[in-house]
């Protein structure tokens, strides 16, 4: 952790900012110390590496897939390269392809979770000119270790972190972009994972989000059977029922071998926004938003064929005769 990076960082549970004590530094790098906040939580640096892991006694679920994370990581780079030839798929170029979706300048700031041994993470910095800075995230020390080793030769800026993937240890509107490659299939909480990239994503910056997924339409074919077989998480649902409505024009695509999806999209604010007030041209008339809101309790069919027949008298549209009548009739009622 670099001196005067801390001030960078916040509290994952509040946002609070976050004040270093006991800090031993070598150089421009903080080896070893505690961050605190003011609430009380302490966050403690080691080896550089600062811990913002939360919540502090991890639910079963993610203490389980930080379990099997960490048993998985001696033979994780010798054997991933089969994931991509068992489909032909050259690795390089297929990860790539994604950082691609990040659309990234040399003087971006990008946020990698779930950052693993770093096989994206290269790549990523790889775009970065002097400017430019990452910040690598897993909740896994064993991944991380490793991913620090991988990055240790890189001339870019890079700063890793050990942090739970939805509690985020940064204010809103941190980064340029959010990215995020396998793994978060087997988030407890894959819809805040989801919110927390995009609070801490600029507006107009870009979140890209893949794991593994067989596609629906391939799922009763042996090709599916055998995968899933394999590799029960394959059978995982694509999570677009997790998706912010800050998300906007968002993309999919499923890749290598078509049975993993990459989801991307640009950050906005809130939800979409729509002209809901223009005149709506036509018999029924109105508006979007009268259409919406203006509900009055039902009529019986005879009162309904009545005004029919006499909006159709009048010539007004329905909107607007009702709209007439209905006023009318209140300030009658309430007048007498």
């Amino acid at each position: 952790m670099r001196f005067g990076e801390q001030k960078f960082y916040r509290d994952p549970v509040t946002q609070g900012e976050l004040t270093l004590i006991n800090a031993v530094q070598e150089g421009d790098t903080i080896v070893s110390g505690v961050l605190t906040s003011e609430v009380g939580h302490s966050f403690e640096i080691r080896n550089g590496v600062p811990n913002f892991v939360y919540p502090f006694e991890l639910p079963s679920a993610d203490r389980d897939a930080l379990k099997q994370s960490e048993d998985r990581v001696e033979g994780y780079d010798r054997y991933l390269p089969l994931t991509f030839s068992t489909y032909g798929e050259d690795e390089r170029a297929v990860r790539n392809a994604m950082v691609d979706k990040l659309a990234l300048k040399p003087d971006s700031i990008v946020l990698e979770t779930g950052a693993g041994t770093g096989r994206d993470s290269e790549l990523i910095a790889e775009r970065l000119g002097a400017e430019g800075r990452l910040y690598v995230q897993d909740l896994s020390p064993a991944f991380l270790n490793r991913n620090i080793e991988r990055m240790r030769g890189s001339t870019k800026y890079i700063e890793p972190a050990l942090a739970n993937g939805y509690y985020l240890p940064f204010a809103d509107h941190s980064f340029d972009a959010c990215f995020h490659f396998g793994g978060i299939n087997a988030f407890g909480d894959i819809k805040r994972a989801f919110s927390e990239m995009v609070r801490v994503t600029k507006p107009g910056g870009r979140v890209v989000v893949g794991d593994e997924n067989m596609p629906t339409w391939l799922r009763d074919t042996t090709f599916a059977k055998i995968l899933i077989n394999s590799n029960p998480e394959f059978a995982y649902q694509l999570p677009l029922d997790k998706l912010p409505v800050e998300a906007r024009k968002t993309r999919i695509e499923w890749i290598i071998g078509g049975v993993f999806y990459v989801i991307d999209f640009e950050v906005g604010i809130g939800e979409p926004s729509a002209d809901f007030d223009f005149p709506i041209p036509g018999v029924r008339g109105g508006t979007h938003r009268t259409r919406y809101f203006g509900h009055l309790e039902g009529i019986s069919p005879e009162t309904k064929q009545l005004a029919l027949s006499a909006r159709a008298k009048t010539g007004k549209d329905m909107h607007r005769w009702l709209d007439d009548v209905v006023r009318a009739a209140a300030m009658r009622d309430l007048e007498s």
